[in-house]
């Protein structure tokens, strides 16, 4: 595989934007979020992001080791590209990427998308209720709230 088998099909996911990074990484990114990055300079390293499962399963392969700076994050770095995954799996993981990514975007920066792109980039997730706590009342303002009901009602408080 190529940077411009990579490039062609990284182009093809949705909401893909590409730029060059600290001048010699080739960065996709979705609504301003990296997925990829591949380095122009030989050997072309490619990293991208993953789950928690597959980085444990692709660093244990020889040629894949936990991308740097961005391992915490679960980002993978193959050392040579097409050495140690071949074409099919490269592109399924890059779209688990794109879609690992994408799912994280705000309301915001997918609004700020082109609307097919919205449409595409958008995981379907059950709407989060908020939970409606009781509201806490301080003790002053209970006694506050006492003094007017008795006002009002002529009575005055006795034993406490």
């Amino acid at each position: 595989m190529t940077i411009d088998d990579v490039r062609t099909f990284c182009r093809g996911l949705a909401g893909t934007t590409e730029d060059v990074k600290w001048q010699v990484d080739l960065a996709f990114s979705v609504g301003g979020k990296m997925y990829l990055v591949v380095c122009l300079d030989p050997p072309h390293t490619v990293s991208f992001k993953c789950t928690p499962e597959t980085f444990a399963e692709l660093v244990e392969r020889e040629g894949i080791i936990p991308a740097p700076y961005l391992a915490r994050a679960m980002w993978v770095q193959e050392q040579a590209l097409g050495e140690s995954l071949d074409r099919r799996e490269l592109e399924l993981l890059v779209r688990t990427s794109h879609e690992l990514v994408s799912a994280k975007l705000s309301k915001k920066k997918l609004a700020t998308t082109k609307p097919a792109e919205r449409k595409a980039a958008q995981k379907k997730t059950p709407k989060k209720t908020p939970k409606k706590t009781p509201k806490k009342t301080s003790r002053k303002a209970e006694k506050k709230a006492e003094k007017k009901v008795s006002k009002i009602s002529g009575r005055t408080r006795k034993g406490r």
